[in-house]
């Protein structure tokens, strides 16, 4: 009910398809454009071609579920593939200290702490000089330099108290059913505030996966996610937001059409042959619905979106051509949208 009072701002694709019926290759398809593992995922190709603003903070964040209960193939969900480790997601936790060892254990001087870091700085760049092209060497001392960096903004921007209580209270934050969910909402509108390029928030495991109880256990995860969902949008536009920020909503496939299971506790399993994705923001014409599936939504057979334009859309949006983003590996130009048949889908653009 609550992201429904925003449909004027989303753009609603009802023809997404996929190629696989099972999680994890259909999550890889839907992450990084091919069904294995091994490529980077449209966050890094993100940050690969946009680069970072804020030099103090990760351009690419991922906020997974703080009891760790992460999606199907974990951390693969955020990999940089055969890109520079450097733009592999980050992952920052929502309770606690949202990094294992951000902060020093004791106190010293600042002049102290700064010739530390000039001296190793130092060794660093004469281990690098003697070692050129290691881009994963490159990647952990520019990880070692961006830790040090941190330490003072990462708790600062993911500090939600330093918002009012009618902020928190628009993310469901405080409630029991909305309080997980929402804490990551509101940690990714100060992120990308701050520069952030790319964050990502995952629900709690698989929630959607409504195998069965269907009746009991979708709307249970409806309810995690709507006023949430919806809080991020009005704070986004409020805030003159949403026309640069590009949000994604969705998952790797949908239901099929049919029950699962005994009548009493049934479910509905894997429907890859046609979905919903939604998008807003970023320059996406808000009220649109675009593409049908057939008479029992079994399969979308208008105007078909496949997981390829979906990726060259929300790159065209970043102001990326997909043929132009590429990767030079082994001759090869790697691009996240491989060398699939691929169109912008401007149905749905502003």
């Amino acid at each position: 009910p609550e992201t429904a009072k925003e449909m004027d701002h989303i753009a609603v694709i009802r023809s997404m398809f996929n190629v696989h019926e099972n999680h994890e290759p259909a999550c890889y398809k839907w992450q990084s454009g091919e069904t294995f593992p091994g490529h980077p995922t449209m966050g890094s190709w993100v940050t690969y071609g946009l680069g970072s603003v804020n030099q103090n903070l990760p351009a690419y964040v991922v906020l997974a579920d703080p009891q760790n209960q992460l999606p199907v193939n974990g951390v693969e969900n955020w990999m940089s593939g055969y890109l520079p480790p450097l733009f592999q997601g980050t992952s920052i936790k929502s309770e606690g200290t949202p990094m294992l060892h951000l902060k020093p254990d004791f106190e010293e001087p600042a002049g102290v702490s700064a010739a530390k870091h000039n001296l190793l700085n130092a060794l660093d760049q004469i281990h690098k000089a003697e070692r050129p092209n290691q881009h994963v060497l490159d990647s952990r001392i520019a990880n070692y330099q961006m830790a040090a960096r941190m330490q003072v903004q990462a708790s600062e921007a993911l500090d939600v108290s330093k918002e009012t209580e009618t902020t928190r209270k628009q993310y469901g934050i405080g409630e029991k059913v909305t309080d997980n969910f929402g804490k990551r909402c509101l940690m990714a509108r100060r992120l990308v505030e701050r520069g952030v390029r790319f964050v990502q928030i995952y629900p709690k495991g698989q929630m959607w996966d409504n195998h069965d109880n269907i009746k009991t256990s979708l709307p249970a995860a409806c309810k995690q996610s709507d006023l949430p969902t919806a809080g991020l949008l009005r704070d986004l536009r409020q805030r003159g937001l949403l026309d640069d920020v590009l949000i994604l909503w969705g998952g790797e496939f949908g239901r099929l059409p049919m029950a699962q299971g005994e009548y009493a506790k049934a479910g509905r399993d894997h429907g890859p042959s046609g979905f919903t994705n939604w998008m807003a923001g970023g320059g996406v014409k808000g009220g649109t619905v675009h593409g049908e599936t057939d008479d029992i939504g079994y399969g979308a057979v208008k105007d078909r979106v496949s997981i390829q334009d979906w990726h060259a859309t929300i790159l065209h949006q970043l102001g990326i051509d997909h043929e132009k983003l590429f990767f030079d590996r082994n001759g090869l130009h790697e691009r996240l949208t491989h060398t699939h048949p691929t169109r912008v889908v401007k149905e749905i653009l502003a």
